[in-house]
C-alpha cells in the first residue's frame, strides 16, 4: 500500500483518526503509510481543523487531471531555508501551526501566534517585515501590528544592520519563558480586576464573595508560579534546582 495513491476510503479513515485526536503517526500506522504522508494530505487540505475526506479526495483527482504544467515551487527565503537538514517541509508546517495553537491558547492574537510561531521555526530566529508578509500571505499593515505587540511584551526584538536598509525581527532562546511570564501577569491583572468589583458589589454578597474567591486563587497560584519562572535563567544556566522563597 506504501507509495500508492490514497484512496477515499483512506482519507476517511483520515479524517476519523483526526476527529479521535490521534497523532500524525497514529493514523499513518493505521493505514499503513508513512507519516509524511498523512501530515502533507492534512496540511494540504486545510489543517487538522478544517480537513474533510470528499472534499480533499475531489481535490486531488483535479490536482490529476490537471494537464498544464505546474508553476515553479516559490522559491523560500533565506529565513525558512533547511540548511541541509533535510526536513519533511510538511511536518515543519504542522509543527508550525501546532505553535499557532499553543500560543493562542496562552493568549496571544491569531495573527501574533503567526508571527511568533514562524519565527520560531527558523533556524536564524531573525526575518524581516517582507519575510513575514510573504510567508503568511498577509498585508505588511497586519505584521506591524503584530510585531509591534511582541516587541511591546518583550518577546521579539528588532535590530538593523549597518548599511541595511530594512529592520530585522528576532526571537530570543527565551521566548517561552516570556510568553508564560507574560499569561502570569495577565492571571494578576484579572485577580486586580475581580478585587475591584468586589469592593462595588460588597464582599457579602453572593456576587461579591464569587468574585472575591477567584481574585484569590488566580492571585495565589501567579504569584507562586510567578517566583519559580523568575529562577528558570538560574535554573537554566546551572542545571540545578533552585527553591523559591516561600512567604511566611
Amino acid at each position: 500500500m506504501a507509495g500508492s495513491r490514497l484512496t477515499r476510503q483512506d482519507r476517511r479513515r483520515i479524517a476519523a483518526g483526526l476527529v479521535e485526536g490521534l497523532s500524525y503517526s497514529e493514523i499513518a500506522k493505521r493505514l499503513e503509510r508513512v507519516t509524511s504522508t498523512v501530515t502533507r494530505e492534512v496540511m494540504r487540505n486545510g489543517g487538522p481543523r478544517e480537513y474533510r475526506a470528499d472534499r480533499a479526495h475531489h481535490a486531488a483527482g483535479q490536482r490529476a487531471r490537471r494537464s498544464t504544467p505546474a508553476r515553479p515551487k516559490r522559491a523560500r527565503t533565506a529565513a525558512v531555508a533547511d540548511h541541509g537538514y533535510g526536513r519533511d517541509e510538511a511536518a515543519v508546517r504542522a509543527c508550525e501551526q501546532r505553535l499557532v495553537e499553543l500560543f493562542a491558547a496562552i493568549g496571544l492574537q491569531q495573527m501574533t501566534s503567526r508571527v511568533l510561531a514562524f519565527m520560531c521555526v527558523t533556524d536564524s530566529g531573525s526575518v524581516t517585515a517582507a519575510e513575514l508578509a510573504q510567508h503568511l500571505a498577509v498585508s505588511p499593515a497586519s505584521i506591524s501590528k503584530a510585531v509591534g505587540l511582541l516587541e511591546q511584551q518583550e518577546m521579539i526584538r528588532r535590530e538593523r544592520a549597518a548599511g541595511q536598509r530594512n529592520d530585522r525581527y528576532i526571537v530570543g532562546e527565551d521566548v517561552l519563558y516570556q510568553a508564560v511570564v507574560g499569561n502570569f501577569r495577565h492571571n494578576t491583572a484579572l485577580a486586580k480586576t475581580a478585587y475591584d468589583c468586589v469592593s462595588v458589589l460588597g464582599p457579602d454578597t453572593p456576587a461579591g464573595a464569587r468574585l472575591e474567591g477567584l481574585g484569590q486563587l488566580l492571585d495565589h497560584l501567579s504569584h507562586y508560579l510567578l517566583q519559580w519562572m523568575e529562577l528558570w535563567p538560574q535554573v537554566r544556566s546551572t542545571r540545578e534546582v533552585v527553591q523559591p522563597a516561600v512567604d511566611s
